[in-house]
């Protein structure tokens, strides 16, 4: 007779094999792979298609798995010290010789900053910085320029082309992170260029030069020696289509200041807008000329983005806007035309079309301008972009003008937000702009109430709606030919 159950030996090791298998589990379970944004370096612990943290699509990817490791507490490289006990003077911020580009760095670069400039292709980036180094040559001695784009002979050539030639003046080719830092040590220079760190790879990340690893690492490495150095550094950035700095964003986030670089191709005119800057205010703007012999900074440029007239034209209006902490003049174009079209075309330049088409409803309901089947057309003069609040009764006022055909003193400069209610709010630093415009000849302002004190020779025309501002410039009446070409 066969004896049911199981032995002793069989049962032993049924539960061998079943405790192996739960540490088994157990292990596969704690060993999860994780995944990590290429474009921010966030880790999750699934997949997503969208990073939850810099909202990038399809940019999550699998990077092995999470290891558990132990920190030992080391020795400090330097000992804490009360933050009054800190001596400054070594983080002193030494000036280029270019008086623009200082006003946006916030007084020169300090010692050990990284600098990243970016721009669209042509622009002027290397022109500029051809000029920084020249002037940073003259005044504090040995520049390197590292180029990975272009032959030391042709940037030779460029150099002598806008005057840009020292003997400290170093110029390197060079596309590998350690023969950059290989030409470092052997210059020692005061400053260094990397033009671009998109073309900059290192041996010990994969990928291609331009890559989100490569340009991770080759920035990293290269902040690493700035800051151990104390070697200022500026890097030149591609940028997308969009307009954005090219790259991963952990790039912004290393270096100490974003500069951005903008210019209309048609125009000579160049912007320096601060993005972010850690020593300085991230929102200054300096003006650039390039020329055929090289850039020279604009210290007055209220004047380029003005049109000289004989006498006042319809549809213009003149406001004041604050870049930073300096104020200048921007002029408002208006066109308005009858149209056959079931859409009339609303088209913007220089202005922001959301807030244009807001505005323009105000217009038409609050202040009884009539737009219905008439096309309008706003821009700026001279390349400017007025994305400022304190702009929106200028272009009230040009659209208004333009429609009633009755042109506006050509004097007269505005200011002040407008609201969905037809309220006109006040702007801060109205002194400060006023002030501007009455150097530039302007003498009487639009403004809203509690302007507070104005400069000599300017006279207030205070406006509490936009109504009120309509009645104050005899924009609420209709001349005879515009009645006669409604008719």
């Amino acid at each position: 007779m066969r004896r049911t159950g199981t032995t002793p030996d069989r049962q032993a090791r049924e539960n061998f094999l079943s405790d192996l298998s739960s540490n088994v589990r157990r292990v596969a379970k704690t060993a999860r792979p994780i995944f990590r944004c290429a474009e921010c370096g966030h880790e999750v612990a699934k997949w997503f298609g969208r990073c939850p943290e810099c909202q990038a699509w399809g940019s999550i990817e699998e990077r092995g798995t999470a290891s558990v490791t132990r920190v030992v507490a080391g020795a400090p490289t330097s000992a804490a010290r009360p933050i009054g006990e800190v001596d400054i003077e070594s983080a002193r911020a030494l000036t280029t010789g270019v008086s623009e580009f200082d006003r946006v760095l916030g007084g020169g670069l300090v010692p050990g900053a990284v600098v990243l400039l970016a721009g669209e292709p042509g622009v002027g980036k290397s022109t500029l910085l051809l000029e920084t180094a020249h002037r940073w040559a003259e005044s504090h001695g040995r520049c390197l320029y590292v180029t990975g784009e272009e032959s030391a002979g042709q940037v030779r050539l460029r150099a002598e082309r806008t005057g840009n030639l020292h003997g400290e003046m170093y110029l390197a080719a060079e596309s590998e992170l350690s023969a950059l830092l290989g030409q470092v040590d052997a210059v020692k220079p005061s400053m260094l260029i990397v033009d671009s760190i998109q073309t900059m790879s290192t041996m010990s990340a994969q990928g291609g030069p331009g890559g989100v690893t490569q340009v991770r690492a080759v920035a990293s490495g290269l902040i690493a020696m700035a800051k151990e150095r104390g070697l200022p550094i500026v890097l030149v950035g591609h940028v997308t289509k969009d307009g954005s700095v090219a790259g991963p964003r952990v790039l912004e986030h290393l270096v100490d200041v974003v500069l951005q670089f903008e210019g209309d191709r048609h125009s000579t005119l160049r912007l320096l807008r601060g993005i972010k800057n850690r020593y300085g205010a991230a929102d200054e703007v300096g003006c650039f000329e390039l020329r055929d012999d090289g850039i020279v900074g604009v210290p007055d440029p209220s004047g380029l983005f003005l049109t000289r007239r004989d006498k006042a034209v319809e549809g213009t209006c003149v406001t004041v806007i604050v870049e930073g902490k300096r104020p200048m003049l921007g002029e408002v174009q208006a066109l308005v035309a009858k149209t056959n079209l079931p859409a009339p075309r609303r088209a913007v330049s220089g202005l922001d079309s959301a807030r244009i088409s807001m505005a323009l409803a105000v217009l038409e309901k609050r202040g009884k301008v009539n737009l219905f089947q008439k096309d309008v057309f706003t821009a700026t003069v001279g390349g400017m972009r007025l994305v400022e609040p304190a702009a929106d009764l200028a272009v009230v006022l040009a659209v208004a003008s333009a429609e009633r055909e009755i042109a506006l003193p050509a004097d007269l400069v505005v200011l002040g937000e407008v609201g969905l209610a037809g309220e006109i709010r006040r702007v801060n630093g109205v002194g400060k702009r006023l002030a501007e415009a009455a150097r530039l000849g302007f003498k009487k302002a639009l403004v809203p109430p509690d302007h507070g004190p104005l400069p000599d020779g300017v006279r207030a025309l205070v406006a509490n709606d936009l109504v009120s501002a309509l009645e104050v410039l005899g924009l609420n009446r209709r001349t005879r030919a515009a009645k006669t070409e409604d008719d």
